[in-house]
């Protein structure tokens, strides 16, 4: 099905089903431990055996010489695979980084050796007798020390947001300088982990030339085509097999070394092997959000239109990686003539930096929305004002272009008007209770709405039950209950008529999960098969399909009313299909839009930081099920406050490797840190994205929460930090006098 028009009326806008506060389907297993992860895969292979991988002890260098001697003659080891007996393996899809082969060390823990034996305890044990001689080399690591000779460049996170590495529009410089009020500063974001609860794992099974992976991956497709170029396999000779993923956030959208080493521990065993990458390794082998240093200059009138604005973003990465785009939602997000964006990238050493929850906008709003308050601080302006004063309906880049629904300014008010925005006090340092000092703070949130093509193949059985097979993945979205509740509408079903099989790449090619596109590309894929099949049903039982209506179990034409299954009467109905997005986002930008509101206390004798309440109010097309999409906006609001408040990969600048690499010392919040948590979402549709009028919300709940909290704190303490995270140690020397 080619989606090239906007969406007229359809099957889905009855909202029987879609559109439902729905339970998640899959909950039920989570909640018992029945669901099975990829490292729990017990049953799908006889046999297993445990690999433990070695990763490099330098982020620069040669491996000399591995000596294995004394591990082979550790009780219980059956192979050992070593980097040096394999030249470098090709790189799977936008990796960065090599995953193994050939004597090269390009970051630290890299893998270098898998030990396979018949426990873990003793793969691990004899992992640590494995003697490496290494030759190292200098390396980069510091970015602030790196970033003088970064040069602009292009880049692309993949979801959405990017671009060439200068952009202008109009005349920056001179439109700034002329600007009666300026604001000019510069701030920086650490190097975050995903932290996912579910590490790297897989199990791999060869059957003579063929391997299957029961794995944790949120693009099968990729991952597919990718292991069959790693492994130097045909692709159809690989089967990818995921229906649980334990969290990934990005980090699990390519194909890391777990995937690559169990296949080659397999067939060096001849027995199935299972691989999980260790907390170290997930945060060195792995990948990250790199930090990124940032300047915003901002100009404007002195009634607070802006009339010139900058954002320069660098980063860094390895030799082969994309900058961090953080500069992509200064596009889009606030009116003004002159305009200046750029991206600049370090090499670093370290390990590889991509693509985790909204890649570009979490880090970039982080900046740009504490620019925002500052810059209306000198205006003498309030936030909210300041920021609908500078709404726009156009692509401000290219104003002939629309934005094919904007409800900023919808989404600012709402907020301000539920969270109370009119009792606070603009005059930081002023609000204590008891002895917290507290301030409240706001932000706008962005994430641009992208579209991937998707398929799936719907199957009618003759008890009225329909399948869904598509492999795509769920990671702790509720992907099995939004695509449930999609064939339900569309077929005319209870939800406990449809079954739904994911994550297997024998199935359709879907989108995959990431960038916020998979909740709705998927399910406009399961629409377009859903069709197909509606068409076929009305053909079995002699009905012209422009006139059956499906609903409560049969399909009706006129005065004649068919039990749905009695299609399947002889044998099961089954139709596929791919949703195939034409260039209709061309035509009109399509974006979502937020805003973010946060309380914070902040002790005034340690400067310990508490968030007390937030609310998050969104407008992202039709939400397809508001409970699971509330849960993903809480998640993404909770991720913010651990970047704008604890979380930073501590980087060890003379040894090039993350210190603080596992969950004691790289720490997360959870949900019990925050003890309120609003979301409200806008009801609006948005016919040009899909034929389910939806757009993505996954990733826009973490799009500002940093901001938000930040202009808090400074709401409290009249202390702002432009370094986050926000420790106590930043504030402790600036504290108000607490008495």
């Amino acid at each position: 099905m080619k989606f090239d028009t906007p969406a007229g009326q359809n099957p889905i806008d009855q909202l029987k089903v879609v559109g439902k506060p729905t339970s998640r389907i899959d909950g039920k297993y989570k909640t018992t431990g029945t669901a099975p992860y990829a490292y729990e895969r017990h049953d799908v292979a006889a046999n297993q055996a445990y690999g433990y991988v070695l990763g490099a002890g330098i982020a620069k260098g040669r491996v000399r010489r591995i000596d294995t001697a004394a591990a082979k003659r550790a009780p219980g080891v059956l192979a050992i695979v070593t980097t040096l007996e394999h030249p470098r393996m090709e790189r799977g899809m936008m990796n960065a980084a090599y995953l193994f082969g050939g004597d090269e060390v390009q970051h630290y823990h890299q893998a270098i050796a898998v030990v396979v034996a018949e426990t873990f305890e003793q793969a691990r044990a004899a992992a640590f007798l494995v003697q490496v001689d290494y030759a190292p080399a200098a390396g980069k690591f510091d970015l602030a020390a790196e970033a003088k000779g970064a040069k602009p460049v292009p880049g692309d996170s993949g979801e959405g947001s990017g671009g060439n590495g200068e952009e202008r529009v109009g005349d920056f410089e001179g439109a700034f300088a002329q600007a009666p009020v300026r604001f000019d500063e510069t701030y920086s974001t650490a190097d975050e982990s995903h932290a996912m609860m579910e590490p790297h794992a897989t199990i791999a099974a060869w059957d003579g030339d063929k391997v299957t992976l029961w794995t944790s991956n949120q693009m099968i497709a990729w991952g597919h085509g990718s292991l069959g170029k790693i492994l130097g396999v045909p692709k159809e000779n690989v089967r990818l097999d995921s229906p649980y993923v334990g969290g990934g956030f990005g980090g699990k959208l390519f194909v890391r070394a777990d995937a690559v080493l169990a296949a080659l521990g397999a067939k060096a065993a001849k027995r199935p092997v299972k691989v999980a990458l260790t907390r170290p390794l997930v945060m060195n082998n792995t990948t990250h959000r790199p930090a990124t240093i940032q300047r915003v200059r901002i100009g404007a009138t002195k009634d607070g239109t802006i009339t010139a604005i900058a954002h320069e973003s660098t980063s860094g990465n390895l030799p082969d990686g994309d900058p961090e785009t953080a500069v992509s939602q200064t596009k889009l997000l606030y009116a003004g003539a002159n305009r200046l964006t750029a991206m600049k990238l370090a090499h670093l050493d370290l390990p590889e930096g991509n693509a985790m929850r909204a890649p570009g906008e979490a880090p970039g709003l982080m900046v740009l929305e504490v620019a925002m308050d500052e810059m209306a601080e000198k205006l003498g302006m309030d936030p909210v004002e300041f920021r609908i004063r500078n709404d726009t309906q156009v692509d401000p880049q290219d104003p002939k272009r629309p934005f094919s629904h904007r409800d900023l300014v919808g989404c600012l008010k709402l907020g301000a008007e539920k969270f109370g925005w009119s009792k606070r006090n603009a005059k930081p340092g002023q609000v204590r209770d008891g002895q917290w000092l507290v301030g409240i703070g706001m932000a706008a949130a962005f994430r641009n709405n992208m579209v991937m093509k998707s398929g799936a193949r719907v199957r009618l059985a003759a008890d009225s039950t329909v399948t869904v097979e598509t492999d795509m993945t769920d990671i702790g979205t509720g992907s099995y209950t939004i695509i449930a509740q999609t064939a339900a509408e569309m077929m005319g079903l209870p939800l406990d008529k449809v079954v739904v099989r994911l994550g297997d790449s024998a199935f359709p090619v879907s989108s995959g999960s990431g960038g916020q596109f998979g909740g709705n590309s998927s399910t406009a894929g399961v629409y377009a098969a859903c069709v197909k099949l509606r068409e076929a049903v009305a053909q079995r039982l002699g009905i012209n399909s422009a006139d059956a209506v499906f609903a409560d179990g049969q399909v009706r034409a006129g005065n004649r009313a068919v039990p749905l299954g009695e299609a399947a009467s002889k044998g099961e109905v089954s139709a596929e299909d791919t949703i195939e997005f034409g260039d209709i986002s061309k035509k009109q930008q399509q974006s979502t839009f937020g805003a973010h509101f946060v309380e914070v206390g902040v002790d005034a004798y340690t400067g310990e930081t508490r968030v007390r309440r937030m609310l998050a109010v969104c407008a992202a097309g039709r939400i397809l099920n508001p409970k699971s999409a509330r849960s993903q906006v809480i998640g993404g609001m909770v991720m913010g406050t651990g970047a704008a408040l604890m979380e930073e990969l501590a980087v060890d600048t003379k040894r090039g490797f993350f210190a603080n690499h596992d969950l004691a010392g790289y720490e997360v919040p959870v949900h019990a840190d925050i003890p309120h948590q609003e979301v409200i979402f806008v009801d609006e549709v948005d016919p040009m994205s899909s034929p389910m009028k939806a757009k993505g919300v996954g990733e826009l709940g973490i799009c500002g929460v940093g901001a938000a909290v930040a202009n808090a704190v400074y709401n409290a303490t009249g202390i702002r930090v432009r370094d986050y995270p926000i420790t106590l140690d930043k504030l402790l020397d600036r504290m108000p006098e607490a008495a």
